[in-house]
């Protein structure tokens, strides 16, 4: 049990709930008003079409209307931008998430549920339980390792527990099904369609993708270089995906970011925009050409005398 709370609350850099939570507010603004929008239409629908999941039933929560669905939609977008200050990290961040849990609600109260949304709560609830976290905050913190292990853990789950089921409900000849063949057929695009003529292909790729996804959590036991690459890895194949099936996991992306050291690229990027922002250019060739170095040599009274 202490090796377990000791790698449950190793202590992690607050610089990367930072990041991390500017990306989550930044996907649920791009998620509300442009890729799941499935809720805004929901307003409209007759109630009879409203099947209330468990959340509905214990919460009492009532069908979608026109009102309801476009306050939760703006509400979202506006609590989101606010909480990209990062001012209020929990009392702002914790209305993104009843705003956005609730307009995912409505859309899936209506038919079907993704099942890609499930670990991005984790991610919305547990991030601004960290308090106050900043670009430049160089400490680290229990609190932090916490959420982010609970985010790693909930996006590591969704590949394990998606192996699991394909196990329960296809058994082991899905591997050896046309499952893949299915999916090529009803959306495959042009790049992937090529593939139906080599069948074996498919196959294997469904081999790969069991092997891949019972093995995830070995991404724990790897050192901090390997799993960059296994992040990295993952990301191709959500890459692939999407240009074979045109199919997207779009808000576990952004939970697997929780991996990378992302304080260290939001320096880079800040190094590089520093080099490159206006008026820069100017003052490192006054500097090469030794004219700063004249000023700073000039005694600050002559300097002033000069002035006046």
């Amino acid at each position: 049990m202490r090796r377990l709370s000791g790698w449950l609350f190793a202590p992690m850099p607050v610089a990367r709930v930072a990041v991390l939570r500017w990306l989550v507010f930044a996907f649920v603004i791009i998620d509300v008003l442009l890729l799941h929008t499935s809720g805004w239409y929901h307003g409209y629908a007759d109630p009879v079409w409203y099947e209330p999941l468990v959340m509905g039933k214990v919460l009492h929560l009532p069908a979608a209307s026109v009102l309801l669905v476009q306050g939760l939609k703006w509400g979202c977008v506006l609590a989101a931008l606010a909480a990209m200050t990062g001012r209020a990290p929990r009392l702002l961040g914790w209305t993104v998430a009843v705003g956005w849990i609730w307009y995912q609600y409505v859309a899936f109260s209506y038919g079907k549920v993704d099942h890609d949304r499930a670990d991005f709560v984790v991610a919305l609830a547990l991030l601004p339980t960290v308090g106050l976290a900043h670009l430049s905050d160089r400490r680290r913190s229990e609190a932090a390792g916490f959420a982010l292990r609970a985010v790693q853990m909930a996006a590591v789950a969704t590949y394990f527990l998606s192996a699991w089921a394909k196990l329960r409900f296809g058994g082991v000849e899905w591997v050896n099904s046309a499952t893949m063949v299915r999916a090529v057929v009803r959306r495959g695009t042009p790049w992937a369609e090529w593939l139906l003529e080599v069948p074996w292909t498919l196959h294997a790729a469904q081999w790969g993708l069991m092997i891949a996804e019972i093995t995830a959590p070995v991404i724990f036991l790897l050192s901090e270089r390997w799993r960059r690459r296994a992040v990295a890895g993952w990301f191709v194949f959500h890459a692939m995906t999407y240009a074979a099936i045109t199919i997207a996991f779009w808000p576990h992306l952004v939970m697997m970011l929780a991996f990378l050291p992302l304080e260290e690229y939001a320096d880079r990027l800040r190094v590089r925009w520093g080099r490159s922002r206006p008026g820069r250019w100017w003052v490192e060739r006054r500097v090469s050409s030794g004219a700063g170095q004249r000023e700073a040599s000039t005694p600050v009274s002559h300097r002033a005398a000069g002035a006046g």
